[in-house]
Formats: C-alpha cells, structure tokens, sequence
C-alpha cells in the first residue's frame, strides 16, 4: 500500500491521508482492457431498472461506479441518460471517497417516475462542532460544482441530506429527469 496525495475534504479529516484498500490495477493504458460487467434487462423496461451496489472508499472506485452505471443504463434502453448519469456517479462517489477516505460507500440508481434517482450514501460522521459542520457543507458543495453544473442543465435537482437513524453519514442525491 502507498499513501494517497489526496487529502480528505473535511476539516476534521484534514490531517489524514487516502488509504489504498487495494492495489493499483496494474499498468493498463487501455480502459477497454478492465474488466466490464455484464448486464441484462431480461426483458424489462427501462422503468425495471434497479441498481444497487457497495463500493471501497478509494478515488478509483469511481471509474467502477461509472462502468457499472452505464452498462445498466444501457441494458435498459436509457442510454441518453449515461452521459449525465455516469458524471453524477462519478463526481458524487469522488467527493465522498474525499469526505470519508478508506470508508465503505453505496450507491444506488433506480429508474421512477419518468426520472432516474441516483443515491450515494457515504458514512461521513455528523460534526457535534456547527463551525466545523457548516464548513464541511461548504467545502463538499463547492467541490461538487461541476455536478451542480450538468444536473441545472438537464434540469435536475441534487442535494445532501444526513442519514436517518439507525444509519450514520451524509446521503447525496441526484434526481434527473427523462
């Protein structure tokens, strides 16, 4: 294992450094030469869609969230949404891989309502301090600019939220319209 550069976002976890829950997968220049998953509707529509999966707390998890979404958005017939989608994933579980480094994350993406609902749920701890609370909510929102960005263009709504008990953390989530 080697240390991360990256540093975690909240101030409380200033301090610490990313762990690496596991090795680098090696030296693939060639994204196609990663594994890919395989999905299949099995005959359902796109309003069957429900993915739910647990991801390590590592920056490279992003890439497996966004392969993973974009072949159920393709296997579904939704494949006009990968391109937003897959940046909503990838941005929110890079952002929550920096609120809580070497912590686990879950993602979830349905298909509702004539929209698709993408969570993130991280186990970043509530602050009991409000000036380290308001600051680590400053700091994951101004880090989610870019997110920001494409949901207000395909006029969506996101937003974060803590977890209701019995949970812990912080719930981030993206609804996008069809």
């Amino acid at each position: 294992m080697h240390p991360s550069p990256l540093i975690a976002l909240c101030p409380a976890l200033a301090e610490t450094r990313t762990p690496v829950p596991y090795p680098h997968p090696g030296a693939h220049s060639d994204p196609q030469q990663y594994p890919q998953p395989y999905l299949r509707s099995k005959g359902r529509s796109a309003h069957g869609l429900a993915l739910s999966f647990t991801l390590p707390g590592d920056v490279r998890s992003a890439f497996i969230g966004r392969t993973a979404i974009a072949a159920a958005l393709k296997a579904h017939g939704l494949s006009s949404s990968i391109w937003p989608t897959t940046l909503a994933v990838a941005e929110l579980i890079t952002v929550t891989v920096r609120m809580s480094p070497g912590k686990e994350l879950y993602v979830s993406l349905r298909h509702r309502d004539d929209a698709l609902r993408l969570l993130v749920w991280d186990q970043h701890p509530r602050h009991l301090r409000a000036d380290v609370a308001a600051l680590c909510e400053t700091r994951r929102r101004r880090a989610l600019w870019l997110l920001t960005a494409v949901v207000d263009d395909w006029r969506g709504e996101w937003g974060a939220c803590d977890a209701t008990s019995p949970q812990r953390g912080t719930k981030s989530w993206v609804r996008l319209p069809r």
